[in-house]
C-alpha cells in the first residue's frame, strides 16, 4: 500500500424536510497512512511545515502535535478494539495554510488488514469538535454491508436539533471510495450526505493538478456551508440556538449494526 492517495470526487447533501434542499459540489481529499507521514513531504506537500498543500498534526486527535497513530491506538485499546493494524486518516488538506474539515475519518484496521473501526472526527463552524468511534455490532469486520449507528450528541447545524442518530456506511471498491451518512431525528430520516470519489496516486504532478483546479477548495467549503444556511433561513426552516458542547470530546458508546431498511 502507498503512504497516501488523493481522492477526487464530490460531496452530496440532501435535506428532506420541511423544505427540500439538495446540492453537489466537487472536492478532493487525502487518505494517508499515519505510520508513513514522513514520506509525504515534497515541494507541494508538507507535514507540519508550510507548503501549498499539507497536513498539520495538531489539527487532529489530541490536537497537541503528538503522535497521531499512538493516540488512535490508545483510543482503540480503551474501547476494547483491535489496535495492531494500519491506521489511515481521510481528510481535506490544508491549502495555503488554511484548513477546515467538517468531518475527517480515521480508518482503523487489524493485523490482517480488516477494517475494524472508524473514528468520525466532526467540526462545526463555531470552532468546536467531537469524535464518534464507530464499530460493527459484533466487533467484527466492517464491510460494504455494515451499517454503523451512533447517537448524535454534538451541534453541527442550527437547523437541526441535537437528537436522533447518524447511520454510516463505508465502501471501498477498487479505486472507488465512498462514505454515506444518513441523519435520523425523532421524525425519521432528515438528511442524506455522501462523500465519494476515485483514488489517484499521491504524486507531485497530481498534487499540482488538483491545486490548480480547486485552489479555493477549503474557502469554498466554508462559503457553501454559510450559503446553504442562508437558503434554509430564507425558507423559514426552524432555527435552534447552539447548546453547550458535550462534556467529553469522544463518544465511545455501544454501537449496533441494524438491518438494511
Amino acid at each position: 500500500m502507498s503512504a497516501a492517495e488523493l481522492i477526487i470526487g464530490q460531496v452530496m447533501h440532501e435535506r428532506l424536510r420541511p423544505v427540500r434542499n439538495h446540492f453537489v459540489y466537487p472536492v478532493f481529499y487525502l487518505r494517508v497512512d499515519l505510520a508513513r507521514l514522513a514520506e509525504l513531504n515534497n515541494r507541494w506537500f508538507g507535514v507540519d511545515h508550510w507548503r501549498p498543500l499539507g497536513i498539520r498534526t495538531a489539527d487532529y486527535g489530541p490536537r497537541d502535535g503528538s503522535d497521531l497513530q499512538a493516540w488512535m491506538r490508545a483510543v482503540l485499546r480503551d474501547a476494547g478494539l483491535p489496535s495492531d493494524g494500519c491506521i489511515q486518516l481521510q481528510t481535506f488538506p490544508r491549502l495555503f495554510g488554511y484548513a477546515f474539515n467538517p468531518v475527517s475519518f480515521w480508518y482503523c484496521h487489524d493485523h490482517e488488514d480488516r477494517l475494524r473501526a472508524v473514528l468520525a472526527e466532526v467540526s462545526n463552524t463555531f470552532g468546536e469538535r467531537h469524535s464518534y468511534l464507530l464499530c460493527a455490532g459484533d466487533g467484527g469486520q466492517i464491510d460494504a454491508d455494515s451499517l454503523l449507528v451512533c447517537r448524535k450528541v454534538f451541534h453541527v447545524s442550527p437547523f437541526c436539533k441535537v437528537e436522533g442518530e447518524y447511520r454510516f456506511r463505508f465502501r471501498d471498491s477498487g479505486a472507488l471510495r465512498f462514505v454515506s451518512i444518513d441523519y435520523h431525528d425523532a421524525d425519521g430520516v432528515l438528511l442524506h450526505t455522501a462523500i465519494g470519489g476515485r483514488s489517484a496516486p499521491f504524486t507531485t504532478d497530481n498534487l499540482r493538478r488538483v491545486l490548480w483546479r480547486q485552489p479555493l477548495l477549503i474557502l469554498g467549503v466554508v462559503a457553501r456551508i454559510h450559503w446553504q444556511a442562508f437558503r434554509l433561513w430564507r425558507n423559514k426552516v426552524p432555527f435552534h440556538s447552539k447548546p453547550e458542547p458535550p462534556a467529553h470530546a469522544l463518544s465511545c458508546s455501544a454501537m449496533q449494526e441494524k438491518p438494511h431498511e
